[in-house]
């Protein structure tokens, strides 16, 4: 038998595939967007069985007063720690305190994204400690008070980071400030606040704020 010519053997071959049905094969790219989606979706749902049942309660059962975590931590900040505080994942990680006070605003950015309070608590007339109220806001120090958020648990380092971010946004969105300025009014507070040595300023990431009358 002659071989056919090329041309007729191309159009042999895909005359045969004429009936098939091609079907979409998943790309690598398709299935990390899949999970990637799948552990956004499980913080959040994390953060909303959490914040307001467990963590919120937790803050207030478990803060210190100002004067009185201040003095114990200059005294030994690790006993403090131990006593008062928990300790983030990690070598070096700081003890993170749950803090309630007072005091009067000495200075106040409102208006930029990472709003702040610099209040004086202790009545010398300079600020002392510093509240973050977002609703940009640094640090880990919400999900580091919680011995219930354990780094272990979590898939990897980007899980656990969402976790605080996811906090930090909660909080925030949980805060109601006055219109106007804020210095010379007394806010008192709730929060927590990161301490690696006895020398770091007070800066809380707050809960709650309130301007007294």
């Amino acid at each position: 038998m002659r071989p056919l010519p090329i041309a007729a053997a191309v159009f042999v071959a895909l005359s045969s595939l004429s009936g098939c049905k091609f079907i979409k094969t998943e790309t690598s790219a398709d299935t990390a967007t899949a999970s990637e989606r799948a552990p956004v979706d499980a913080i959040a749902q994390l953060v909303g069985e959490t914040y307001a049942p467990k963590l919120l309660p937790l803050i207030s059962e478990k803060a210190q007063s100002i004067a009185g975590l201040r003095a114990a931590v200059s005294a030994d900040l690790d006993q403090a720690g131990a006593s008062f505080g928990n300790r983030g994942a990690g070598q070096g990680a700081a003890w993170n305190f749950a803090i309630t006070g007072e005091g009067v605003v000495i200075s106040a950015n409102l208006t930029s994204r990472a709003r702040k309070a610099e209040l004086d608590t202790n009545g010398d007339g300079a600020a002392d400690l510093t509240l973050q109220l977002g609703p940009v806001i640094a640090g880990t120090a919400l999900r580091d008070v919680a011995p219930f958020y354990d780094f272990g648990t979590f898939r990897d380092q980007i899980e656990f980071a969402k976790l605080a971010r996811d906090l930090n946004d909660q909080a925030s969105a949980g805060l109601t400030l006055p219109e106007g300025d804020l210095v010379g009014k007394t806010l008192s507070f709730e929060g927590v606040m990161p301490l690696k040595s006895a020398s770091d300023p007070f800066v809380v990431t707050t809960v709650k704020v309130e301007v007294r009358p």
